[in-house]
């Protein structure tokens, strides 16, 4: 039920039950396997009554460099909850973005739009432009679309395409992945010998960054919301569910 309102992920919210920040009807409930009846019974974390059933919302953030994707960090850097300013509370974001690259990040409250959009069966692109060292010979851009063996695995095939020269001996490319490794584009550009010296996200399925200022937010229309849905495969072509509110000026 927490983790559905958007207060924390499966595992944070068994975090915050333990720890006994959790009441229902007033008492304090310490076992994550305990039952509610949201409709009936008064959740609160924190003291703060937990909204149900939860209206959901949908906004993308234009993440800068050196800032992550994390509630708090060890080493005190910056994280994205510091620019979510005004933005409703319990967002969570839809996959990552790495310290060091910026660009579109989502972030929601529906943990239902988030698995089924990362989910690596759905394929639901993520479109990014990316400066390396060095010129990419043809080979190697045909290696990268048929998949590049790293760690984890081969990759699955990505569309590449050469942009233009990205000045100082490097080189712009426009790489669409499919699925949402870790440091995915850095392991791979690294593997072929064009390490990235710049990664922005420009797009996740049909939302795309736009001239959205670094470190702003706004809120999805309902219409991009529904269209999603539709790349994640929660809701076949034309069909529309609850609308996600209307669009936030945000920051």
């Amino acid at each position: 039920m927490l983790a559905a309102a958007g207060f924390a992920s499966r595992r944070g919210a068994e975090a915050l039950i333990r720890s006994g920040r959790v009441r229902v009807d007033g008492v304090v409930v310490g076992d994550p396997a305990a039952r509610c009846d949201p409709n009936r019974q008064r959740v609160e974390v924190d003291g703060r009554p937990v909204t149900w059933p939860p209206r959901r919302v949908v906004v993308a953030l234009h993440k800068p460099r050196g800032c992550v994707t994390t509630r708090r960090d060890p080493h005190a850097r910056r994280t994205i909850y510091q620019l979510l300013q005004g933005a409703p509370p319990g967002l969570h974001p839809v996959g990552r973005l790495d310290a060091d690259s910026r660009g579109l990040l989502l972030l929601t409250n529906d943990g239902t739009l988030t698995r089924a959009l990362t989910r690596p069966e759905h394929g639901v692109p993520r479109v990014y432009r990316v400066r390396v060292r060095g010129t990419p010979a043809p080979a190697v851009l045909e290696a990268l679309r048929q998949g590049i063996p790293l760690a984890d695995g081969v990759t699955r095939p990505a569309g590449v395409r050469v942009v233009g020269p990205g000045g100082g001996g490097t080189t712009e490319l426009e790489i669409t992945l499919h699925e949402g490794r870790n440091r995915q584009i850095r392991r791979m550009m690294a593997t072929v010998g064009h390490p990235v010296v710049d990664l922005l996200r420009v797009r996740i399925g049909p939302v795309e960054l736009g001239d959205l200022p670094e470190g702003r937010w706004r809120r999805l229309s309902p219409g991009e919301v529904r269209r999603l849905e539709r790349a994640a495969g929660l809701a076949p072509p034309g069909e529309d569910r609850a609308p996600a509110g209307r669009r936030g000026r945000g920051r």
